[in-house]
Order: structure tokens, then C-alpha cells, then sequence
């Protein structure tokens, strides 16, 4: 037996329970991965709470890992027992051992440990499909990203940076606007004392952004639209602040004929292959030295309920794991 966080019924935190539990041996194309931390993020929250249906009861939460290969199923020639791997759309990773679909199970450079692994797949990727793929980010593109602070904000302003972009950033505090402008932000604006649609005419000069990325939501929404020029496009990857309400098309119309999208990780990353050049794209630019993770808060899975306390409190910063 091993431990693992179990969810019963959704809920505040105190749903998250600590208890055994028996992975099982890995079945056909399976593997089993002795975990060494597992990613804290928050669609975890979102699938805890019912804001995401969780596809049964009771469930463990989390997608995102890193681990040691301690077994191998049917068929699984290209992983073995000591294997180094990381994934981002596991079933369960609040738990010590964790059956994978060995496809998914992305090998790990000999330079990158399990821990920078956990806290990476899944905001790394985000960072790098959001970058990339949902607008190719370039030396003439001036982005908005919101939570430039969070997870997914430290690796993506400076991603952003790195392909040449101007970057504005918003954060809810001194402190977190200068830890964004010291990870790739030219301009950090304190969403709590200032109007950031303000600051953003006033930065560009009145042309505002090409792009606007914003995982807020609710708080953060219409005033996201008037960050934008005209036929620019607001992507909306998350909603911390709870969902936008009466999303009216003819919005996008009238506020300059704006384009508008709803991306998710596993949207964009729906095959091994688009996962693996998605990795592949994410360490080679953190091995470069061109974007720097700070692991900020290590939790012990055990204390799950305390992380998720302080994920949903905005008193995070960085990326955080759960160690195991």
C-alpha cells in the first residue's frame, strides 16, 4: 500500500484525505512511477471544488509529476525500471506511486531533476503553447499577462521576453510586481491601486496590446478587452477569480472588432507527439538559462489542504510542488 490525497465529494480543502491506497500493477502500455513530487496547480482546485467535473468519485487529484520508473507493463519497450520521467496529464498524482500511460511519461535530461520536472510540465507547457502556438509571440508583439507573478506568469514573461516581446505584467502587490519585472517584465502594474486599463493606454502610448493573457477571470474581465488594439486577441486560460459571466459576442464588435479564445493544455498538447515537442521547446529554454524557475513553496503531499489554502488565497508566488 502507499498514500495518496483522495477526494470523496467536492468541496472546500478539507475534502482532500490522506489515506492508503493500492496503485495496482501497471497494466498494457503502462508505467508505475515511485514519485518524487508532484505539481500544485489549480485546475487540482477546480476539479476539488466542481468547478471542472471530476470523471468519478472518489478520485485522486493532480496531473502533473515527476518520478522514478519502478515497473514496467505489457508492451512498454521504450521505458524501463530507473527511467527518469515527467508527465502533465496523469490521473492522480497527489499520491507516492502513480500508474502512467507510458506514452505521456516524458523522458527526463540528465541536467533536470524531478522536482523542477513536477513544477514545470504542466505551467511550462501552458506557458509555451500560449507563446507559441495560440499567438506567435515576437520582437513587435507588446503582450498583457496578468498574474505575471504566478506560476505560469514567471515562465511566460520571461519566455516572452526571450522571443523579443514588450511585456506588461500585473500582479497584486509590491512585492509580486517587482519579483515580475525582475523575471521579464518591462512594466509591472499593481492591479490593486491602479486601473490597469489605464496604465497599459498610457505605457503603449494609446496603440495598447496585441495580446492579452489572462487566467484571472471574473475580477480581470471586460476591463481586459480595453487593453487591447484593434482585431487583437484576448486569450483566456483560467479564471482564479471565479468564471466570466454574460460573455456577450457583440462585446468583441464594440470594442474593436477583437478576437477571443478559451485554450486549455490538453487542447493544444491532445497527442504524445504535440506533448513531447511541447517539452522538448520547454527545457531546451530552461536549460538555456533564458528562463529561471524559482520553486517558491515545497509543501509534503500530506499537507495538501494547507497548499490548496494558500493557492486559493493568492499567498503563492512562483511555482510550488508537493513533495513526496
Amino acid at each position: 500500500m502507499t498514500k495518496a490525497m483522495l477526494v470523496k465529494a467536492v468541496g472546500g480543502s478539507d475534502v482532500l484525505e490522506w489515506t492508503d491506497i493500492d496503485p495496482g500493477a501497471p497494466g498494457p502500455g503502462q508505467i508505475r512511477v515511485r514519485q518524487k513530487a508532484a505539481g500544485l496547480n489549480f485546475i487540482d482546485v477546480y476539479f476539488r471544488d466542481g468547478t471542472y467535473k471530476a470523471p468519478r468519485f472518489p478520485f485522486v487529484p493532480g496531473k502533473e509529476g515527476a518520478g522514478e520508473v519502478v515497473a514496467v507493463g505489457e508492451g512498454v519497450n521504450d521505458r524501463k525500471v530507473g527511467d527518469r520521467v515527467a508527465y502533465s496529464n496523469a490521473a492522480g498524482t497527489y499520491a507516492e506511486e502513480v500508474l502512467v500511460d507510458a506514452a505521456w511519461a516524458v523522458p527526463l535530461p540528465d541536467d533536470l531533476d524531478e522536482e523542477l520536472a513536477a513544477a514545470i510540465m504542466l505551467k511550462g507547457m501552458t506557458a509555451e503553447y500560449l507563446l507559441r502556438r495560440t499567438f506567435a509571440v515576437g520582437a513587435d508583439t507588446t503582450i498583457l499577462f496578468h498574474a505575471a507573478a504566478g506560476g505560469v506568469g514567471l515562465i511566460a514573461c520571461q519566455w516572452a521576453k526571450h522571443l523579443g516581446a514588450t511585456v506588461i505584467g500585473t500582479a497584486g502587490s509590491p512585492e509580486k510586481c517587482e519579483l515580475a519585472l525582475a523575471h521579464g517584465c518591462d512594466h509591472a502594474i499593481n492591479y490593486r491601486t491602479e486601473d490597469f486599463a489605464e496604465r497599459v493606454a498610457a505605457i503603449t502610448g494609446g496603440r495598447k496590446c496585441d495580446v492579452v493573457y489572462d487566467s484571472v477571470g471574473r475580477d480581470t474581465f471586460p476591463k481586459s478587452l480595453d487593453c487591447l488594439r484593434r482585431q487583437g486577441l484576448f486569450v483566456s486560460f483560467g479564471q482564479s477569480s471565479g468564471t466570466i459571466e454574460n460573455f456577450e459576442l457583440a462585446l468583441l464588435n464594440q470594442k474593436g472588432s477583437l478576437f477571443a479564445t478559451r485554450p486549455s493544455l490538453f487542447g493544444y498538447n491532445a497527442t504524445p507527439e504535440e506533448q513531447e515537442a511541447s517539452a522538448k521547446a520547454l527545457f531546451d529554454v530552461v536549460l538555456s538559462g533564458a528562463v529561471k524557475i524559482r520553486i517558491d513553496q515545497r509543501y509534503p503531499l500530506a499537507e495538501a489542504r494547507r497548499a490548496h489554502d494558500d493557492l486559493e488565497g493568492r499567498r503563492t508566488t512562483g511555482v510550488s510542488i508537493l513533495t513526496v
